[in-house]
């Protein structure tokens, strides 16, 4: 699970930045200020959620299941936060009408509080 969870927070970060230079280049000749910023949220809640994982694959005092339960949590909340969120600055850029995922926005970021929550209360019920 280690090893799973590394390499997905990697894999996430990476995207992170590539994504954020393809905002920065590319789409700035596309986009407005406003679209441009939407994006750079959905960029900036990836890499943190990268680094979470980063993170959470040292922790060696919480359940295996438990941190199962974290990690599809984050990933699920990426995909559903930071991918809507990129389809939906972007849409001037095409035809299909995103407002249809708009409910992935707050679900994934749900999905991340939620992720942190179970993190939180499982270090805090532990005996120091």
């Amino acid at each position: 699970m280690k090893r799973r969870i590394v390499l997905t927070g990697a894999f996430i970060g990476m995207l992170a930045i590539i994504f954020g230079a393809f905002g920065a280049h590319l789409l700035k000749k596309y986009l407005s200020i406003e679209e441009l910023n939407t994006f750079e949220v959905g960029v900036r809640y990836q890499m943190y959620h990268a680094l979470f994982l980063l993170f959470l694959s040292t922790r060696k005092d919480i359940a295996e299941k438990t941190i199962k339960t974290i990690y599809n949590l984050v990933v699920a909340g990426v995909v559903l936060f930071s991918g809507s969120i990129y389809l939906l600055a972007t849409k001037s850029l095409t035809l299909f009408d995103f407002k249809i995922i708009v409910f992935a926005t707050p679900l994934g970021g749900f999905l991340l509080i939620i992720a942190w929550a179970v993190l939180f209360l499982t270090i805090l019920r532990k005996k120091s």
